[in-house]
């Protein structure tokens, strides 16, 4: 094989991501040329309504799992927090590299942190899973809505527009963003996106060959991560548009994961804990998921899903 094309979405942050997992491939596989194919999603043209409100699962992959399946692609490269939990059958997503931290951060020109933040400051995210959690914290703060890709929402932050963002800390790592004043939001107390930080390679379950040009790739310690907190989202019926957050931890051959669900205002909140050995990740996850639905997650839920619709 000596041409491959990778699907990707046309932001910043996409094209990095793409152009990563090109470099490691041109660089293990000597004389293999890789062109980047990049496509407009849904999630992509739509920017003046919250994601939440858009509805529907895999607005920022549908149309890049087209291009893998009409053969204009033969991988594609996501954010993994962004691919729907099921998958078109003829698709697999076979390979997560390492992960990178997996935590958010808050930005402020002016405020250290969330703690230091002004009586109703004006805080910008468009995730119902960071306005649960900063709620559960910060009830007086007034959470606006932030669309757009990474580098647009760190440049509304610095023209005034607000008093601070939080934004995924992997994004501004890859692409180098900052502001004058950055707290980590992190475990035990700010919990992440399922899956964030994790990217994930996607290909046609037919083409055996994609699997054996990626396998170098593949990070065993993310893979279970991420399939503990994608089996607890499952179980949860989610999307990533849903105040839905997870946490897992691998020591010693075992996996922990840390799970949470709250009303959109951060009312009601649920946290619920679960392990077991790695090569259970999933239905660790799925477990988890069942005892938060038990706890009155599923009445959180459809409360959530009825706003939306």
């Amino acid at each position: 094989m000596k041409k491959i094309t990778i699907a990707t979405r046309g932001s910043q942050l996409a094209l990095w991501q793409a152009e990563h997992i090109s470099a490691l491939l041109c660089k293990e596989h000597s004389g293999l040329e890789v062109s980047l194919l990049k496509i407009k999603t849904t999630g992509d043209k739509i920017l003046d309504v919250p994601l939440a409100k858009v509805g529907g699962k895999g607005l920022f992959v549908k149309e890049i799992e087209e291009a893998l399946l009409d053969g204009r692609a033969d991988l594609a490269v996501h954010s993994m927090k962004d691919v729907p939990t099921e998958l078109p059958p003829e698709l697999v997503v076979g390979v997560n590299p390492v992960r990178e931290a997996p935590t958010d951060s808050l930005l402020s020109v002016k405020y250290d942190g969330l703690d230091a933040l002004p009586r109703a400051a004006r805080v910008g995210t468009s995730s119902l899973r960071r306005q649960a959690q900063l709620k559960t914290i910060r009830p007086d703060l007034v959470i606006e809505s932030l669309r757009g890709n990474l580098d647009t929402r760190v440049r509304k932050l610095l023209e005034g527009q607000f008093d601070a963002i939080v934004v995924a800390t992997a994004g501004l790592n890859r692409l180098g963003l900052t502001a004058p004043k950055v707290e980590i939001l992190g475990p035990p107390r700010f919990l992440p996106a399922v899956a964030q930080g994790a990217l994930g390679i996607e290909y046609r379950r037919d083409r055996p060959e994609m699997a054996e040009l990626l396998a170098f790739l593949n990070h065993p310690e993310t893979c279970a991560q991420v399939a503990a907190e994608r089996g607890f989202l499952t179980g949860l019926d989610g999307g990533c548009q849903v105040p839905i957050a997870a946490w897992s931890r691998i020591a010693d051959g075992s996996l922990t994961l840390t799970g949470f669900v709250a009303g959109v205002n951060g009312e009601t909140p649920i946290r619920l804990e679960g392990s077991g050995p790695v090569a259970e990740a999933w239905n660790i996850g799925a477990e988890l998921a069942k005892r938060v639905l038990a706890a009155g997650g599923k009445a959180i839920l459809d409360e959530v899903y009825a706003g939306n619709s």
